[in-house]
């Protein structure tokens, strides 16, 4: 019985770990990476993602890694180690913990939906999963000019984006995959007369 119950409890404490290790997991501010050169191990260590995203690296500098997965990072922290040695250098980034706060974020939903307001949701939620937790459209929602609001970090500018929710009804997904990211904006408008 002490088994199992251990065995549980290192699943518990180890889940987030391995959503971060799965394919397509951005790392986030306040996760611990470990970095591994291959070529030079005084290069190698454990950093923190500070709140602005970054992380520090010597002889690379400083590196944006919030936002990106694992692989973007080792190419970048690999371009830049590049010139300071005669062949290529084979360079390891690995998440070692996460910010667990950082797996939640808000979104925001508007409109045309029966539970409209903010919504606290997992990384890795879609679009679709996100109308569903606000009770799905409501009686009078233009279903086919759903919009998603998306405010890029780096320029501030906002990018709009329109889903067609009747076709993801009629078999459609592409578009239903959208995953969302924190501080999206989805508004669900009034259905015109006669649409």
């Amino acid at each position: 019985m002490r088994q199992i119950l251990f065995a549980i409890l290192i699943a518990v404490l180890t889940a987030p770990l391995a959503l971060a290790q799965g394919a397509g997991y951005r790392i986030q501010p306040g996760d611990q990476l470990a970095i591994t050169v291959l070529e030079d191990e005084t290069l190698n260590r454990e950093t923190l993602v500070l709140p602005d995203g970054r992380i520090s690296v010597p002889m690379a500098g400083s590196v944006q890694a919030a936002g990106n997965t694992v692989e973007t990072v080792e190419k970048a922290i690999t371009d830049r180690l590049a010139s300071n040695f005669a062949v290529r250098p084979s360079v390891f980034v690995s998440v070692v913990q996460v910010d667990e706060e950082g797996l939640r974020f808000p979104i925001y939903i508007l409109g045309q939906v029966n539970d409209p307001g903010e919504q606290e949701i997992e990384s890795g939620t879609t679009l679709l999963q996100a109308i569903a937790l606000a009770g799905g459209p409501a009686q009078f929602a233009a279903t086919k000019r759903i919009q998603l609001r998306r405010t890029d970090p780096s320029t501030g500018q906002e990018r709009l984006y329109i889903f067609n929710y009747k076709a993801v009804e009629r078999g459609g997904a592409i578009q239903s995959m959208i995953t969302l990211r924190e501080g999206d904006v989805i508004i669900v408008p009034e259905r015109r007369l006669f649409e």
